[in-house]
């Protein structure tokens, strides 16, 4: 939307959920002003309080008056570029929500359109034969699934093994209760699970319902192998093993 006249000043407009350069010009009466600001704001002109920040002023500047129909907005202290701020008095729940978008209604392509497209990411891993296309997907995941049960090997990752679980300034503590795989996540592979020390997990042993071994609640996380230390990690405890101060 323009202002635009022949002795227009540029103004920034701001309010809380918009801000634009805009011109207006001084001739203006404070309502004409306030008509031109509601499809700029969203904010209703009997709702609007308008203040103007200029620059070293110790505070803003208000733009009102008894006879807004009658009162000029060059009476006040107009400057190209000052902030003209646009304060909505109504209550909060009476002011629209413009960040809410649940409500707006959202377009979906369907799957027969999404599929014909030639420029899309499912038509380039087509092209590259990349994912779910490559013709030796089923043998690379089973290379994959082999090199993490080495790694569980080489790891000497079994159940009832006392570890640590991922960067040792972390100092996560626990005992393995299950090696393998978990359906319930994605991307396959071999997972495990641990019932640490300390209630620094993520559930209690099982994942959407299902159960791979039972600990307290936030005492069960399952990891990759590689974030793994097995080792003599004792529980700690918190009062024998403060320092003597």
């Amino acid at each position: 939307m323009s202002f635009s006249t022949t002795a227009d000043i540029p103004v920034r407009v701001t309010s809380d959920n918009t801000a634009s350069e805009r011109r207006v010009t001084p001739s203006w009466t404070i309502a004409e002003l306030k008509n031109k600001l509601e499809p700029v704001t969203g904010i209703p002109p009997s709702s609007q309080q308008l203040t103007l920040r200029v620059p070293h002023a110790p505070q803003p500047i208000p733009i009102s008056s008894h006879d807004e129909e009658n009162t000029q907005i060059a009476a006040f202290s107009l400057q190209p570029y000052v902030e003209l701020h646009v304060a909505d008095s109504r209550p909060l729940t009476a002011r629209p929500d413009f960040a809410d978008t649940t409500g707006v209604e959202k377009y979906v392509m369907p799957e027969e359109e999404y599929d014909k497209l030639q420029d899309s990411v499912l038509a380039w891993k087509k092209r590259n034969k990349l994912g779910r296309f490559d013709p030796n997907k089923e043998e690379k995941d089973q290379m994959e699934l082999k090199r993490q049960y080495d790694t569980v090997e080489a790891r000497k990752i079994v159940v009832g093994a006392r570890c640590r679980v991922g960067a040792s300034d972390l100092d996560r503590r626990g005992t393995i209760r299950y090696v393998g795989e978990v359906d319930e996540i994605p991307n396959g592979g071999v997972w495990v699970g641990v019932e640490t020390d300390e209630p620094t997990g993520r559930n209690d042993g099982s994942v959407q319902g299902k159960s791979y071994f039972k600990c307290e609640a936030k005492h069960g996380s399952f990891v990759r192998p590689d974030r793994i230390e097995v080792g003599d990690f004792p529980v700690i405890d918190d009062l024998g093993d403060l320092e003597e101060i």
